[in-house]
């Protein structure tokens, strides 16, 4: 392999991940809405002045939520074409990819409410 191959292999896999993300945006509304929260996070960080350390614990949050919602989106879209009909093993296997992402929220909304509540003080 060719320094320019892998270079070109990289650009490519960056392409892919890219797509796939503008693919979540586009057609996941919980995706959507974390976007929104995100947004909100933002102004609410920007307006009490979140410490360095504060904003790179929203941030890994922020991260960690949007990462967890992708996957299970794509868990979601797996089982759906392996077995279009509902079946309840694989409705158990949704549940659980949901239940990730509900933990990962709740987790984040706690952090997110504890730093705020610091500032409100």
């Amino acid at each position: 392999m060719t320094y320019l191959t892998f270079i070109r292999d990289r650009i490519n896999s960056l392409h892919h991940a890219f797509n796939g993300i503008r693919f979540a945006i586009k057609s996941e509304t919980h995706i959507q809405l974390h976007l929104i929260a995100t947004i909100a996070v933002g102004a609410i960080g920007y307006y009490f002045k979140f410490t360095t350390t504060e904003w790179l614990i929203v941030i890994t949050c922020i991260c960690i939520v949007i990462s967890v919602e992708i996957l299970n989106t794509a868990i979601e879209l797996l089982c759906n074409f392996i077995h279009p009909k509902h079946h309840p093993k694989i409705g158990r296997i949704k549940d659980l990819s949901a239940g990730a992402v509900l933990i990962c929220s709740v987790a984040s909304a706690i952090i997110g409410a504890y730093i705020l509540f610091n500032h409100l003080q």
